[in-house]
C-alpha cells in the first residue's frame, strides 16, 4: 500500500472554484465513508479549510487510486470533473508525506507561517478515527504531521514569517497602519461562532476594539463566546450576543464587520452594506459614483445648481449669437473653432479689444481677391491675439476620489459570506479570500523559512525510514511466531519420548531450546530492519518470507490487527 494524496489549495484553483468546490461537515463525513469504500483505497482522510481541499489515501494502485480519488472529490464538491481537474494536483508517497508537513509548518498557507492549520489537521484526523477511516498510514502520518507542526514554531521563527489569516486581514483592513492603532475604540460585529470566528474575535479583543457583538444562527454558542471574551484576562472588552436577524442592525453601528461561517449563500449582500452604510452615516451608498452634475469643457465639475455661462453675455461681438453652441462662453475656444475666414477676422479683431471690421457678409463662395483680403486680415489678427486654437477634443476627467471608509468589511469564509460587490462601496473597505491570496502572493519571506524547509526534509526522510522499518514487521513477527510454533513442536516431541522427564527439566530444557532460536533470530531480524529502513529496502520483507518459506496469510493477520489496533488511537 502507497500515500496518495489528490487536491486544490488557493495555489492551484482560483478562489473562484475553491469557493464552488467547499465541502460541508457532512459531505466531508459522506467522502470519507465513500473513499475507502472503493477499491483502490483501504484508508482515508480530508483536510479541509478555507483555502484548500486535499483527499488522502492509503492505495494499492496509483493510477486507479488517482482516477478514483479525483472523481469522488468532484462528485461530493458539485465541481465537474473536467472543470476540476486542471486545478488538481497529486503527490505521492514521499512527495505526499513533504506536502503534508510543509502543510502542518505553515510553508503552503496563504499566510506564511500561520499556525492556525495545526488544529486543522488536528480536526480532520480525528474525523477520521471516528469513522474508522484512518489506520496505521495515515495514523502516523497526520500525527508526525503535528509533531513537525509544533517543532517548526518551537525551533525557528517561522511566526515572524506571516500571521495568522485574521491578523493578515486586519492588516489588509487597516491599510498598512498599526493594527491595535486603527482598532482602538471602534465597535466590531463577529458573524459566526466557530473557529475562525473565535480567533477573530480574540485578535479584535486584543488589539483594543471598544465593544464585540457576536452574531450567530445558534445563539448559545454566541453567547458563550461572548462570555469567553468579556471574561478575558488580558483585555477589557465589552461583549454580547445577538441573533442573526439582529445583524442588519447591528451592522449601521459597528465600525469593523468580520464574518466566518458554514453559510452556503451570502450572509450580507451588497444592499444590506449599502443599506446599514446609509443607516450610519445618512449619505446613500453609490457603487463608486462622483457627486451629481455635469462636468465643463475644460474638466471642471459643476453641479446641477451652477449655472453655465451664457452666449448672450458677451455684448458687441460680431457673431452670429444664435449660431453658438448653447452652454458656451464666445470668448472660448469651443465657439470660434470652425467659422468662416471673415467670422474669424471679425472675432479676432473685437477679442483684441478693437472694432470689429466692418464687412457685410457675402453670400455664395467669394471670390480669389476676397479670399486674399481675408486671409491677410486673419494673419494680422492672429499675429495680436495669438494662434487661433483648433477644435481638441475634451481633456479626461478624474476621477473623484473615494470618500474615507466608515465601514470596514473581513470575509473570512469560503464559500463567500460577504457578496463582492460591496467593495464598490463609497465608504466602504471589503477584505476577503481573494483579496488576501492577491495581497500575500509579494510577501516577503523571511529566513526562517529555510530552517522550516530543512527541518521538513529531515522529518520525510526519517518518516520514509520508520515506514519502511514497519513496512517488515509483520514479516519479522511472522518468522518469529513460526519459530515459537517450531520450538514447542520439538518439546511435545521429547514429551514423548521421554515420558518420565519431571518438570524441572523439561522446564530448562524449554528455555534453552528458545534461548538457541532467539540468538539465531536476533541478528538476522535486526540487520533486515536496518536494511529496509533504507531507501529501496522495501524487498527485504519479500526475501525474508521467500527464504523461511513464510505463510502469507500469517503476515497479512498480523498487519491487520496492526492496522485495527491504529484506527482506534487519538491524535496526538
Amino acid at each position: 500500500m502507497s500515500l496518495l494524496v489528490v487536491g486544490l489549495s488557493h495555489r492551484s484553483a482560483p478562489v473562484s472554484v475553491l469557493e464552488r468546490a467547499s465541502l460541508s461537515a457532512d459531505a466531508q463525513l459522506k467522502l470519507l465513508q465513500d473513499t475507502v469504500a472503493a477499491e483502490p483505497a483501504a484508508e482515508a482522510a480530508v483536510l479541509a479549510t478555507c483555502n484548500r481541499i486535499e483527499l488522502y489515501a492509503d492505495v494499492d494502485k496509483f493510477h486507479a487510486g488517482v482516477a478514483e480519488l479525483s472523481t469522488l472529490l468532484a462528485q461530493h464538491s458539485g465541481v465537474g470533473l473536467e472543470e476540476l481537474t486542471p486545478h488538481l494536483y497529486v503527490h505521492y508517497e514521499d512527495r505526499a508525506v513533504h506536502h503534508l508537513f510543509s502543510v502542518a509548518c505553515g510553508l503552503d498557507s496563504m499566510v506564511v507561517g500561520e499556525g492556525q492549520i495545526l488544529g486543522q489537521i488536528k480536526d480532520s484526523l480525528a474525523r477520521a478515527q471516528d469513522l474508522h477511516t484512518a489506520g496505521r498510514l495515515l495514523n502516523d502520518l497526520f500525527q508526525q504531521a503535528l509533531r513537525v507542526g509544533k517543532r517548526a514554531h518551537s525551533e525557528t521563527g517561522i511566526d515572524r514569517a506571516g500571521q495568522s489569516l485574521v491578523t493578515f486581514g486586519l492588516q489588509q483592513l487597516s491599510a498598512g497602519a498599526d493594527v491595535q492603532g486603527w482598532a482602538r475604540g471602534k465597535k466590531a460585529l463577529v458573524i459566526g461562532a466557530g473557529s475562525m470566528s473565535s480567533l477573530a474575535a480574540a485578535t479584535l479583543a486584543r488589539a483594543g476594539v471598544a465593544e464585540i457583538v457576536v452574531a450567530n444562527r445558534t445563539f448559545e454558542r454566541a453567547e458563550r463566546l461572548a462570555q469567553i471574551l468579556a471574561e478575558g484576562d488580558d483585555t477589557d472588552v465589552l461583549a454580547r450576543a445577538v441573533p442573526m436577524d439582529s445583524v442588519p442592525g447591528e451592522l449601521t453601528r459597528a465600525d469593523v464587520a468580520v464574518s466566518c461561517t458554514g453559510a452556503t449563500g451570502l450572509v450580507l449582500t451588497a444592499d444590506s452594506v449599502a443599506a446599514a452604510v446609509r443607516g450610519r452615516a445618512g449619505d446613500p451608498a453609490v457603487a463608486g459614483a462622483p457627486a451629481a452634475g455635469t462636468v465643463g469643457a475644460r474638466g471642471e465639475r459643476r453641479t446641477a445648481e451652477t449655472p453655465l455661462p451664457s452666449a448672450g453675455a458677451d455684448e458687441n461681438c460680431p457673431l452670429d449669437l444664435s449660431s453658438v453652441p448653447s452652454g458656451f462662453s464666445v470668448m472660448g475656444e469651443a465657439a470660434v473653432a470652425g467659422m468662416d475666414a471673415a467670422t474669424l477676422e471679425q472675432h479676432g479683431a473685437w477679442a483684441a479689444g478693437g472694432t470689429a471690421v466692418d464687412r457685410p457678409r457675402e453670400t455664395g463662395r467669394p471670390g480669389p481677391e476676397a479670399d486674399a483680403e481675408l486671409i491677410g486680415a486673419l494673419a494680422a489678427a492672429a499675429a495680436r491675439v495669438g494662434r487661433i486654437p483648433e477644435r481638441r477634443r475634451p481633456e479626461p476627467v478624474a476621477e473623484a476620489p473615494r470618500p474615507e471608509p466608515v465601514l470596514f468589511l473581513l470575509d473570512l469564509a469560503m464559500p463567500r459570506d460577504i457578496d463582492a460587490a460591496a467593495h464598490r462601496l463609497a465608504g466602504v473597505r471589503l477584505v476577503d479570500i481573494e483579496s488576501l491570496a492577491d495581497a500575500s502572493a509579494d510577501a516577503p519571506m523571511a529566513a526562517d523559512v529555510d530552517l522550516v524547509r530543512r527541518i521538513v526534509a529531515d522529518e520525510v526522510a526519517a518518516f520514509g525510514a520508520a515506514q519502511r522499518a514497519a513496512h517488515i514487521t509483520p514479516t519479522v513477527v511472522a518468522l518469529r511466531s513460526m519459530a515459537a510454533e517450531v520450538v514447542a513442536g520439538e518439546i511435545a516431541r521429547l514429551d514423548g519420548r521421554l515420558p518420565g522427564l519431571d518438570d524441572k527439566h523439561r522446564a530448562e530444557i524449554t528455555q534453552t531450546v528458545k534461548r538457541v532460536v532467539d540468538k539465531l533470530l536476533h541478528a538476522p531480524t535486526v540487520r533486515v530492519k536496518q536494511l529496509a529502513a533504507e531507501p529501496g529496502g522495501a524487498g527485504y520483507a519479500d526475501a525474508l518470507r521467500t527464504l523461511f518459506d513464510l505463510d502469507q496469510e500469517t503476515v497479512a493477520s498480523v498487519s491487520r490487527a496492526e492496522n485495527s489496533t491504529e484506527k482506534n488511537r487519538g491524535p496526538a
